[in-house]
């Protein structure tokens, strides 16, 4: 039996639950380290007139202080835009941004030094919303436009109409390891950085353009981090460049660890939105034509938010088939933290807004919303076209759908939940279907690319260093059973390295759910490469074909012959056979025309089903999720183990995000939601007494996957849209069905007695 497919434990499971696994924090540090931190911004809006930083210098500890002045090449960690000041000023941009940093003897001093700086700021008047700054044209890029058809007409021919307003909230990534960076200062003007990053090349071109050097003089290593969900693709460049500054300055290394409150007040969430829509439809609910405004808040500055928002219009249409649609969408500057990639990458904002459309025809209609779901689902040969022109060819929501359906007995528990609410006026129950349609690759096609490169030392032993990085998800035990299925060997066999761009150069973020995709296939092309080379050799020596000779057990059949693979590989090393080798795989058949906005993004697609069944108590808000049911598509797993935690993780993530995740910005532009003491995230205890999670059997990937499996990063976090709109179908049982249920996420206790109030004519106090 293979290695690939076995639910086999996390590589570093062992080091994780004994504490031996060492993250950036954890790092030996040489002696004469210093420990820098962020000086930041007061204000959301203001012009730096004069800064003072001679109470800094002189504080306990202080080696030196660090401002835009110090910087020899490029002010800026922008990755698109070079819109990202590292140090700021004159103009001051968001509460919190940082102005310069500080080099101490202890973390302590530092952050006690920064408190001392002497400032004269004017301010200046700032936006802080979606609305302010759609009023005021303020945007950090251009405005996109995808229409497809002729919505104006459909709407107009349309036998019923509806309007309404989709809104949902930011999230903080809230990794349980903060941003965290360290510079070592070389030889010859070499420096090694040690950074808990996604993207480790983007963070060794940030600092090679600060400091003015060539990229060779930068070398980024990552072993691990203690998660990510995107908050560590672009913002670590801010931390390492910081760091490498002063590194560069005091000769010295350098230690940049933010605390929490720092972390959540300096780097950016998920992007909030808003839409505005009006659809047209038909007596049975079928779509025929629909307009929708997308608005986001990006923050001060461009970071990612050109690609989220463009993905969110990809992803409007999730699961289902809009002939005449057109989406516009605006990219809104405001002075508030720059907001960044999250797991999903503006996917799942994009889907709340169709999922609302389709629950409110629903109700309109008095219909069961699964009823009008399944209607206006994507086809097979027919209404299986994309608004972006991509045709879905790889379709199993049907399959998806009946299989939960009937699973979960969604129809009879349907009865049950109006029986309940029919009897018991105070707690309310609701139940939801919801799929999930998502596009797999980079929206950046240069970016589906990967390296790798596989050493087998003269004993067998095998080492695979990837581009990709590991989070916690599971990357490089997948990669470790990849490469040891090829050779045969048990993936004890096979050891893994830490992400280092010495050793695999340019590499992608491991981000857009590809990092089994892209990196497992250059692994696999490396590991191919070489046992090409060892049956060459063994056909030479043993006089037998190509086809004679087999891997498995730990052990190399040739012809009649069987020698252990470490003997394999003693005798080819003796014989001057080349033990390492690189691999490469750029992701075929996409491709995209931005201006255009049409083309194929995505070499497939991940589709996935949930039905979650909630508790509402009408007297404080509170909701509890009763049970939920998923059936989700992997594809040929690579690992069910790690692919089914993926699932649970994403669910409850997304969960959070849409129930108690609520990021709350002062008037002032203070981020009053700056610690876990404020902000509130699910726990284990949010989790249904009752959960049936399993993955759909016997659809291998239709397209040429690694193993033909299926991503299973990003789509299980849209699952939760079930929870969301269980707790709107709660509220509307609340009301006399005359009323759509008008709730945002998340769905906090405030906003479910706020919707419930709405729905039954009543005044908001």
């Amino acid at each position: 039996m293979g290695a690939v497919g076995q639910p086999l434990r996390h590589e570093a499971a062992h080091l994780h639950v004994s504490g031996r696994a060492l993250y950036v924090d954890d790092l030996p540090l040489p002696a004469n380290t210093l420990h820098a931190a962020f000086g930041g911004s007061p204000v959301a809006h203001g012009r730096l007139r004069t800064l003072d930083l001679a109470p800094v210098l002189a504080s306990d500890g202080v080696v030196a202080v660090a401002t835009a002045a110090d910087i020899a090449g490029h002010n800026n960690y922008g990755g698109i835009v070079p819109d990202d000041p590292v140090f700021a000023g004159p103009l001051l941009n968001h509460v919190g941004q940082p102005m310069f940093a500080v080099a101490a003897t202890s973390h302590r001093a530092a952050r006690r030094a920064v408190q001392q700086f002497r400032a004269d700021i004017e301010p200046l008047p700032a936006i802080l919303d979606i609305r302010a700054a759609l009023a005021a044209d303020s945007y950090v890029i251009p405005s996109q436009n995808l229409r497809r058809g002729e919505p104006d007409r459909a709407l107009a021919d349309a036998p019923r109409r509806l309007a309404g307003t989709m809104v949902c909230g930011g999230q903080d990534h809230l990794y349980l390891e903060g941003q965290i960076a360290i510079a070592i200062p070389g030889e010859d003007g070499q420096l090694l950085i040690h950074c808990s990053t996604q993207h480790p090349t983007e963070v060794q071109h940030v600092v090679a353009e600060v400091l003015a050097r060539p990229m060779q003089d930068i070398t980024v290593q990552c072993r691990r981090m203690g998660g990510g969900f995107g908050g560590k693709e672009s913002q670590p460049a801010l931390l390492a460049a910081a760091a490498a500054v002063l590194a560069v300055k005091t000769g010295r290394p350098v230690k940049l660890r933010l605390d929490r409150d720092a972390d959540m007040q300096i780097t950016g969430k998920r992007h909030d939105f808003l839409a505005d829509y009006e659809v047209g439809f038909d007596d049975e609910g079928r779509i025929l034509g629909l307009k929708v405004m997308l608005a986001s808040r990006c923050g001060h500055s461009a970071d990612l938010s050109g690609p989220v928002n463009d993905r969110a219009m990809c992803h409007v249409d999730n699961a289902y088939f809009l002939e005449h649609v057109e989406i516009v969408s605006h990219r809104c500057r405001t002075h508030t933290v720059s907001n960044t990639a999250f797991r999903g990458f503006g996917g799942p904002q994009g889907m709340l807004v169709i999922e609302q459309v389709i629950d409110d025809i629903a109700r309109s209609l008095q219909r069961d919303p699964l009823t009008v779901r399944r209607r206006n689902y994507y086809g097979l040969a027919r209404r299986n076209l994309t608004p972006y022109g991509m045709t879905v060819t790889d379709n199993v929501l049907d399959t998806l759908t009946d299989q939960l359906e009937a699973s979960s007995g969604y129809r009879a528990r349907r009865r049950a939940v109006a029986a309940w609410n029919a009897a018991n006026p105070v707690i309310k129950r609701g139940l939801a279907l919801t799929p999930v349609k998502f596009g797999i690759s980079f929206n950046a096609t240069f970016y589906n690319q990967a390296g790798a490169l596989l050493q087998i030392y003269k004993d067998g032993s095998v080492v695979i260093h990837h581009g990709g990085t590991e989070m916690g998800q599971g990357l490089h035990t997948k990669i470790i059973q990849i490469v040891a299925d090829e050779f045969g060997l048990p993936p004890a066999a096979v050891r893994i390295t830490a992400t280092d761009t010495a050793k695999v150069p340019n590499t992608s973020a491991t981000a857009a759910s590809s990092g089994a995709d892209l990196n497992g296939k250059a692994a696999q092309a490396a590991a191919r490469t070489l046992r090409a080379r060892l049956i060459a050799w063994a056909c030479t020596a043993f006089g037998v074909s190509a086809d004679a000779v087999r891997f498995g057990g730990g052990e190399v059949a040739i012809g009649e012959h069987r020698l252990g693979f470490a003997e394999l590989v003693q005798r080819a090393y003796l014989a001057r056979v080349q033990l390492s080798a690189t691999g490469y795989y750029r992701t075929p058949k996409i491709h995209w025309d931005r201006a255009a906005f049409r083309g194929r993004p995505f070499f497939y697609f991940g589709y996935g089903v949930s039905v979650s069944e909630v508790a509402v108590d009408t007297l404080s808000g509170e909701t509890r999720l009763l049970r939920v049911d998923v059936l989700h598509d992997v594809g040929q797993s690579l690992n069910p183990a790690l692919d089914r935690g993926q699932i649970e993780g994403g669910y409850l993530q997304g969960y959070g995000w849409l129930t108690c995740e609520e990021l709350v910005f002062g008037g002032d532009g203070q981020l009053q939601t700056h610690a876990p003491s404020t902000y509130k995230i699910p726990t284990a205890r949010d989790w249904p007494a009752e959960a049936h999670i399993a993955l759909l059997q016997h659809e291998p990937n239709r397209e040429d996957s690694i193993h033909r499996s299926k991503a299973v990063g990003e789509p299980p976090l849209m699952l939760a849209f079930s929870a969301l709109h269980a707790i709107r179908d709660a509220v509307a049982a609340c009301g006399d069905g005359h009323r759509l249920p008008q709730l945002p996420a998340p769905a906090t206790p405030e906003a479910v007695l706020r919707a419930i109030a709405a729905i039954r004519g009543e005044a908001w106090p």
